[in-house]
């Protein structure tokens, strides 16, 4: 992984980060509802496919890919990849797993299985204990839909990486939609970037890249 650091003083966006970064720190979120008709109907295991999907969107984009690096120097990285939850019926909990982003859902969709086996029965908050710094952040609540999602950060507004939750997929006018938050940081996303974000989920989702297997 390849960390680019950010030069503040020559950067287009200081001003923006600086005023909701610092002068009014600023954190939002967006639900919006994705038409996930071919996936489900495919067969494909869901919520590996959806992990490939935001990954590969998320890493189209720098402002999905902005962070710290350990001297608290602002940039972003070459790749991210997933971090996930996994539920654990037997005592209600979960944890939290990363797998390795991969160009190719074929690839990726290996890799998500082998880690299931080898980590999905520790029942530990981080069921892998060596996740990279260059994450992001998905969960899924399965066991409902919603219209809105918001996550409340004590520490948020230091927080710059996407964070992703999806709710249970339902049938509507003919179509299965997916609800899906996106909570970002103002200082490094605005809501063009979001909107365009969700452009590329909703066209890759259209691409039907689970037929390559």
């Amino acid at each position: 992984m390849a960390f680019h650091s950010i030069e503040k003083e020559n950067w287009d966006r200081r001003e923006y980060f600086d005023h909701y970064f610092t002068a009014v720190p600023c954190t939002y979120s967006m639900t919006v509802k994705l038409d996930v008709t071919h996936l489900v109907n495919s067969g494909e295991r869901f919520y590996p496919a959806m992990l490939y999907c935001l990954s590969k969107a998320v890493n189209r984009h720098q402002q999905f890919k902005m962070t710290w690096d350990q001297e608290k120097g602002l940039g972003w990285y070459d790749m991210v990849h997933p971090s996930y939850t996994i539920f654990h019926p037997d005592t209600e909990t979960f944890s939290c797993l990363w797998t390795p982003y991969q160009e190719e859902y074929s690839l990726f969709r290996k890799a998500y299985e082998e880690d299931q086996v080898k980590y999905g029965d520790i029942h530990r908050f981080l069921s892998r204990t060596d996740t990279p710094a260059n994450t992001f952040s998905v969960s899924m609540i399965p066991w409902e839909s919603f219209d809105g999602f918001n996550l409340n950060l004590q520490n948020g507004y230091d927080y710059l990486p996407p964070i992703f939750t999806m709710g249970r997929y339902r049938e509507e006018n003919g179509k299965i939609l997916l609800p899906l938050s996106i909570q970002v940081h103002h200082a490094v996303c605005d809501g063009f970037h979001v909107c365009r974000l969700v452009k590329d989920l909703r066209e890759i989702l259209e691409e039907k890249f689970w037929e390559e297997l």
